[in-house]
């Protein structure tokens, strides 16, 4: 859950549109976006964080959000969902961005609530990847000639086609990682393959439902929906389609790279037992002959050597420490 504080800085930008027409600025106020509420063209308002509670609240209140989906906002574990609510539709996803430095995957909480002439867009964190929709208005182009419906469109679009790049990245990393089972299956190889697989969790957890909620937007006979719309929808819909197949077909490779690991390390046991009985081999003869005879000749000039004890230990010690080497070296112990 996110929200409680009061007087945390959060960032609005507030685009205003139709076909003729194209405002856009940042606020500082709350009440600078309540004129927007009333007006014939498109607006857009995006809020980014969701740290000040009562100023979304107030926002909530100006266009008469219901207080439950106001909860549903600030629950940053909520399952993607659409709710239809008559005079707005309310629409709950996770966008997904691809942390190289960390290469890790951010999964952050985004709704949206529009009307017949407005879209409000709740961010969890600063930033976005929404900019190619921002370009799209600023440049008069087809998306200002329809309403709020296929802005949404817009904006879950650029959702789900970032999620092909966050795809390339994943694939990347399991060849990466299968790779490096073939050739040297470590205990680090283990950690990675353990975090591929929660990973795959996550994304499923936000891909899977997402499927539903697109469905169930196109399908909707809400009048807030235009016909012209439903047809993008259903391509978007496709493109859900196609990264939960990837998501599947990632999964039964990260599954099955547990089997790989294993193979590795077995293969590299084998490896190791073929150099020690290649050894043991040699040495078994030797250490009959010298049992046998128990070395008790009579002449035997290190017997009577002054130093011969102290020479013999030092021997047995660089045996150990090099044979010792060797192994670290070929990394068996």
């Amino acid at each position: 859950m996110t929200g409680g504080p009061t007087d945390v800085p959060v960032p609005i930008t507030v685009i205003d549109y139709d076909a003729n027409h194209f405002q856009e600025k940042t606020v500082s106020q709350i009440s600078e976006c309540f004129p927007f509420r009333d007006t014939e063209t498109v607006t857009w308002i995006n809020v980014d964080g969701l740290g000040n509670q009562k100023l979304i609240e107030d926002l909530g209140k100006c266009f008469t959000i219901h207080p439950l989906i106001l909860e549903d906002i600030f629950n940053t574990e909520q399952r993607p969902k659409m709710e239809d609510l008559d005079q707005y539709i309310y629409l709950n996803l996770k966008m997904l961005t691809f942390q190289s430095t960390e290469k890790t995957i951010k999964i952050e909480h985004i709704s949206m609530v529009f009307g017949k002439n407005f879209l409000i867009s709740f961010q969890e964190d600063i930033g976005d990847i929404f900019d190619p929709v921002r370009e799209r208005i600023r440049k008069d182009g087809r998306i200002r000639k329809f309403g709020p419906d296929y802005l949404a469109y817009g904006l879950i679009d650029s959702i789900v086609d970032n999620y092909f790049s966050v795809m390339e990245n994943l694939e990347a990393q399991v060849e990466d990682l299968e790779e490096e089972l073939v050739v040297n299956p470590t205990q680090a190889s283990l950690q990675k393959i353990n975090q591929l697989k929660k990973d795959m969790i996550f994304l499923r957890k936000s891909v899977w439902p997402l499927r539903e909620m697109i469905n169930n937007l196109e399908r909707s006979e809400s009048m807030l929906i235009q016909e012209s719309t439903r047809i993008y929808l259903r391509d978007v819909y496709d493109h859900t389609i196609q990264v939960i197949d990837t998501l599947e077909t990632f999964r039964d490779m990260v599954s099955g790279m547990i089997d790989i690991y294993l193979s590795g390390l077995s293969y590299k046991m084998n490896e190791i037992m073929k150099v020690l009985t290649l050894i043991a081999t040699i040495f078994i003869p030797l250490t009959f002959v010298v049992g046998l005879y128990g070395m008790n000749f009579k002449n035997m000039p290190e017997i009577e050597w002054e130093f011969g004890y102290y020479s013999v230990l030092i021997v047995m010690v660089i045996m150990v420490v090099g044979m010792l080497t060797y192994f670290r070296r070929k990394k068996w112990i």
